[in-house]
């Protein structure tokens, strides 16, 4: 089981931003701040499940298509909720809401990518 995630950021205060907004219709909210970086994670956790961190140098780890990040949500709403805000703010649309019969079911999900170009997804499995 994962504990948490971080990712790199061009711009904090813009990703911060985009993800404010983006994670809130997920139940997210920051809840840790410090230089170069922000947590997020649903307010009954004291520790972040998702970072935002300051890009500090060239080597660090870049947007691809071999990493997405996808968040586990309860209702086909917050999936389409998630997809909506996302584009609202700056996100591309990198996969509308649906179901994929492809993947795993049951499946309903949305992909979008953030400022920086990472894929984040919302899926629902119910």
């Amino acid at each position: 089981m994962l504990d948490h995630i971080s990712i790199p950021v061009r711009d904090l205060d813009a990703a911060a931003f985009f993800y404010d907004k983006v994670l809130e219709t997920l139940g997210y909210s920051r809840i840790k701040q410090r230089s170069g970086a922000i947590g997020y994670g649903p307010p009954e956790r004291k520790a972040p499940v998702f970072w935002i961190l300051i890009r500090k140098e060239e080597g660090a780890a870049a947007a691809g298509v071999g990493l997405h990040i996808s968040f586990q949500v309860s209702s086909r709403e917050i999936v389409d909720s998630f997809y909506e805000v996302a584009l609202s703010v700056g996100g591309e649309d990198a996969g509308e809401p649906g179901e994929r019969p492809q993947y795993t079911q049951p499946f309903y999900g949305a992909f979008v990518l953030d400022l920086d170009g990472f894929k984040i997804e919302a899926v629902c499995r119910k």
